[in-house]
């Protein structure tokens, strides 16, 4: 504890979190499921094989309104309905397994809404394996030969690894098989039948460039995250029937190498692809799965298999494992089974079920921000933290994204309508989720002994067989000199006794001697094969010398011409490299151009699009003032029009009625100088004055010698036309003999629109107060107009009026018996009633007699 603690405050030092390396990009691949059934409603189509397209269902129309909008999402890679489990493994699996035995990590994951088929393309079906049996397969294809001893290889508490000797390891299998627990399983015993089909793989798939020199040990464990909880699924708990304990859960730790592990984990050494799937098996069965409305086996958990591969050199000789701890490479490849999100209101969930969609939709949306907040910091240069400590998922993988291995997802979508809002949301995260690069992983340094030992010896040893077969060696086959040996060991002559009984014994010695004479002959024959075989041993050994020389010559100048192709690759390398940083600099550089022209073109259109809005609203407003203009032009001009010519006109009159007076002035004059001095002077009367020959425009002149009519009725000049009598009830009656009476005409109290709409002439009957006390009646007439709102409208055009005057009073103007008036007071004192009614009233709004009240008249010359 103390020596990791001393190591804490160095972690900063470690470039770790930002390799200055080359990135790529996280492949992002997409998977279609076939339909369930073939009634069903498509959304989903393979356009391309980078590009899907989908489509909102017709139901989805009707509920939005009619909106009806296709959207197209591109991938590394899209894989159709009719797409076999060994294409997909070949495009997104097998790269990963090649970069896990050349000791780089890798991290696989399906992701997808619920009953999307990520299970299935994970595990397979019988018959068709998935991707998961298929890296098995593929994994001891490639390294089946070079496998190291059980427990060569062993796996410590905190994420390492430990290399034992041939001894120790064969201690540690004795240890294990003496003691009372299940054995690990064995590839030579039967096969489950319930996955036989799954790992009946045909294809032997493998990697092509193995490192012969290496032994290769395969770990696998297998866990699952429930709740945001790790529990171990190939963990070994005691049955206990009474009170069974509920699984413990694991906790995450931090390896010396900043590498994120699960402490006390179960890993299983498996030699074969068949115990590697069994032991996968047992804990699938452990998993948690549930039944609900949108699959009948959902995973209600993420499921995760890691495969970790051990590999070491062998030493000089090519016989044994180097005993060097820093030798030893540990890769790991990581298989995720994503749990499905899922919407309640259609699972139906409750209880359990609703707790636990809760906690994998809130992993699935922790994962979702890391993505996003990942893409933000490497797109626009910013710092934020990353916030993988927020699920366990997330925290687990979180050394792949900074770095740690390639990064690969599978994007599995169900083409059915009913999933559509869920399909688009996992488009999106996965369109997002391309735009995140993964620095690559460094390659690991070489261990700097020679390379083919294993095979060197091998065939060291072969050789050496061979030779001893030719030669002599122990073999089974019968020679000479095999005889001579058996007949030196089997028949060898004992010897006789040699107590000598008797002084005259004269054969015990002879005999003996006899004896040893043929056993010294044996020695010498034995002493001559003996050095025949060492100097044919001497031999073998020279000859072999000379072609492991010759073959060591050999493989030196095949090495040679290696390096020097590997020099010259490396260096073309890194041209080639330089090349691409150039190239990358300058499309970085022209991304950011396009970026810039495109947010300039962005401005220009919104500031174009504001223009003519601008301008539409301005063409608008000039059309609509133009029209009110028009409008008031005519208006304008019509009354202008009406104005000149009611001006012309009373001009006119006001001459005509000038050139009558002067006139009427000659004429009194000349009566005055012809008639004789007692007369008095007659007034002509108006009546003689209207028959003279000149027409005027309102009044003739009167008619001379004409006798005076007095008419009981003034008729209006218009009596043809429909009036309107407008006479309000505060008039009084009046006894006068003339009264004003119009023939056809409709009697109001107050003027009202229907009544005016009936006709083209309005009078109004007013009466007031003259000055002399007397009630003054005053017809004001005018003319009918409709408006250009549809209303009507009264132009009023001349006043007659009717008066009293007391004879009492002054005397009558119009009296014969009145003097001779002043020659200047001739326009005053004339009573014509066209001459005083030169008046022209026009309606305004605002007034009190109407729409409006106008006068216009000739002011009254006044007596000097």
């Amino acid at each position: 504890m103390k020596a990791a603690r001393a190591k804490t405050p160095r972690r900063p030092a470690l470039k770790k979190p930002s390799p200055p390396g080359p990135k790529d990009p996280v492949g992002v691949y997409c998977r279609v499921r076939p339909l369930s059934r073939p009634d069903q409603e498509c959304c989903i189509e393979v356009i391309s094989e980078n590009t899907v397209q989908i489509h909102p269902p017709d139901g989805y129309r009707i509920f939005r309104n009619g909106e009806y909008r296709e959207t197209q999402y591109s991938f590394k890679e899209v894989f159709g309905t009719l797409v076999a489990q060994k294409e997909l493994f070949d495009v997104v699996a097998k790269p990963l397994v090649e970069d896990l035995i050349r000791g780089k990590n890798g991290l696989l994951f399906t992701y997808g809404v619920t009953g999307s088929g990520k299970t299935h393309t994970m595990t397979g079906s019988p018959g068709d394996g998935g991707l998961l049996p298929r890296c098995l397969d593929m994994i001891f294809n490639s390294i089946g030969p070079f496998q190291a001893k059980r427990f060569v290889f062993k796996l410590d508490d905190k994420n390492g690894v430990d290399v034992q000797c041939e001894v120790d390891a064969l201690l540690e299998r004795q240890k294990r098989d003496a003691m009372p627990v299940p054995k690990t399983p064995s590839g030579k015993r039967q096969i489950d039948p319930e996955f036989a089909d799954m790992i009946n793989v045909q294809d032997h798939c493998k990697v092509e460039e193995v490192d012969e020199d290496n032994v290769y040990s395969v770990f696998v464990s297998y866990i699952e995250i429930y709740n945001n909880y790790i529990y171990d699924l190939l963990e070994e708990t005691p049955f206990e029937l009474i009170k069974p304990k509920p699984p413990q859960s694991k906790i995450l730790r931090e390896d010396q190498n900043h590498n994120m592990y699960v402490t006390g984990c179960t890993e299983v050494e498996v030699k074969s692809t068949e115990e590697a799937f069994e032991v996968f098996w047992k804990g699938q069965k452990k998993r948690r799965i549930a039944n609900t409305q949108l699959n009948r086996e959902s995973s209600r958990s993420h499921g995760v298999f890691m495969i970790k591969l051990a590999q070491a050199p062998l030493d000089a000789d090519g016989d044994n494992v180097l005993q060097e701890k820093e030798q030893i490479t540990l890769s790991q490849l990581s298989l995720v089974d994503l749990a499905g999100s899922e919407r309640t209101n259609r699972t139906k969930a409750e209880g359990n079920r609703l707790r636990e969609a809760g906690n994998i939709n809130q992993s699935l949306m922790t994962l979702r921000t890391c993505i996003e907040v990942l893409r933000e910091n490497q797109m626009y240069g910013t710092n934020k933290m990353v916030p993988y400590r927020d699920s366990k998922l997330t925290h687990l993988f979180k050394n792949y994204f900074d770095g740690e291995g390639k990064v690969r997802m599978i994007v599995c979508v169900n083409p059915k309508a009913e999933d559509y809002e869920e399909s688009l949301q996992v488009m999106r995260f996965a369109e997002m989720t391309q735009e995140v690069e993964v620095a690559r992983p460094v390659d690991r340094p070489l261990c700097g002994l020679t390379p083919g030992r294993r095979f060197r010896n091998q065939a060291f040893r072969e050789e050496l067989a061979r030779k001893l077969e030719i030669r002599g060696g122990p073999i089974n086959g019968e020679t000479e000199e095999q005889s001579a040996s058996e007949i030196f060991l089997q028949n060898f002559p004992p010897l006789p006794s040699c107590e000598l009984l008797d002084i005259n014994d004269d054969q015990t010695l002879p005999k003996l001697t006899e004896v040893l004479e043929q056993r010294h002959k044996l020695r010498q024959k034995l002493s001559e094969e003996f050095a025949k075989n060492v100097l044919t041993f001497k031999t073998v050994l020279r000859e072999l010398d000379s072609s492991v020389t010759s073959k060591e010559n050999y493989i030196q100048g095949k090495l040679s011409e290696k390096e020097k192709i590997i020099t010259g690759q490396k260096t073309e390398l890194e041209r080639l490299e330089k090349k691409i940083k150039t190239l990358e600099y300058k499309i970085e550089i022209l991304e950011k151009t396009a970026t810039i022209y495109e947010e300039d073109k962005r401005n220009l259109q919104q500031e174009l699009e504001s223009k003519s809005q601008k301008l539409q609203r301005q063409a608008s407003d000039k059309r609509r003032l133009e029209a009110r203009l028009q409008g008031m032009v005519a208006e304008t001009t019509m009354k202008w029009e009406k104005e000149c010519e009611r001006r012309v006109a009373a001009k006119q009159l006001e001459m005509q009625n000038k050139l009558w007076v002067k006139d009427e002035k000659l004429k009194q004059l000349k009566a005055i100088v012809t008639e004789p001095k007692n007369e008095k002077p007659e007034r002509p009367s108006r009546e003689r004055d209207r028959e003279k020959p000149i027409q005027r425009s309102v009044s003739p002149p009167p008619v001379p010698n004409a006798p005076p009519v007095r008419l009981r009725h003034r008729r209006s000049r218009s009596a043809g036309e429909r009036w309107v009598d407008h006479k309000p009830p505060s008039n009084l009656p009046t006894d006068t003999v003339m009264q004003p009476h119009v023939p056809h005409a409709i009697t109001v109290a107050a003027a009202s629109e229907k009544a005016l709409a009936k006709c083209d002439k309005y009078m109004l009957t007013h009466q007031e107060l003259a000055s002399d006390g007397e009630i003054e009646t005053k017809l004001i007439k005018g003319d009918v107009f409709k408006t250009r709102g549809g209303g009507q409208a009264v132009q009023f055009t001349e006043i007659e009026t009717l008066k009293q005057e007391s004879p009492t009073g002054r005397k009558r103007r119009s009296s014969p018996s009145n003097a001779d008036p002043p020659e200047d007071a001739a326009d005053s004192e004339w009573t014509d009633v066209e001459t005083r009614c030169s008046v022209a009233v026009e309606m305004r709004a605002g007034s009190a007699l109407g729409p409006g009240y106008q006068h216009h008249a000739q002011p009254k010359r006044r007596k000097p």
